[in-house]
């Protein structure tokens, strides 16, 4: 389940049974993140962008469990299926500029807040997949959803 952070930083959180959370702001909050009321999911990232979480990976990195609350199948694949609908309403093209971890983003933008964050490092519902993987699988994933929704 969200907490009042998670809610205040995204737009949208994915819990464990696959149920869809609302956060305080709306997409359309951060076309503008100069007034101070938006979504602050992505430190330098933020302005035009949706953030959706997904409740889970309390303690858990580098493919290894130290933790609890993992992601789950149901999970995974509502959010995949939430973010395509997202991609459909937004008009957003699902490419690695645009459908993205804060790894990815960090990664690309190294002076960020974001760079250094290892969000989803490890998919447990599919641990065959490796760190570096996980975002090109997430988007093929949003992809087929986007062709059937």
């Amino acid at each position: 389940m969200p907490n009042d952070t998670d809610k205040r930083h995204y737009h949208f959180m994915i819990d464990g049974e696959g149920k869809v959370h609302a956060g305080k702001y709306k997409p359309e909050d951060n076309l503008n993140c100069r007034s101070g009321g938006y979504a602050a999911h992505t430190g330098g990232g933020n302005t035009g962008s949706i953030g959706v979480a997904l409740c889970g990976m309390l303690g858990f990195c580098n493919s290894k469990q130290v933790g609890n609350c993992p992601l789950t199948k149901k999970q995974c694949e509502a959010a995949f299926k939430f973010m395509a609908e997202l991609c459909k309403k937004y008009n957003i093209a699902i490419t690695p500029e645009t459908v993205l971890t804060h790894k990815e983003f960090g990664d690309a933008n190294p002076k960020s807040t974001s760079h250094g964050k290892i969000d989803i490092c490890y998919l447990p519902p599919c641990p065959e997949i490796k760190p570096r993987g996980i975002g090109d699988f997430i988007r093929n994933k949003v992809q087929w959803y986007y062709q059937r929704v």
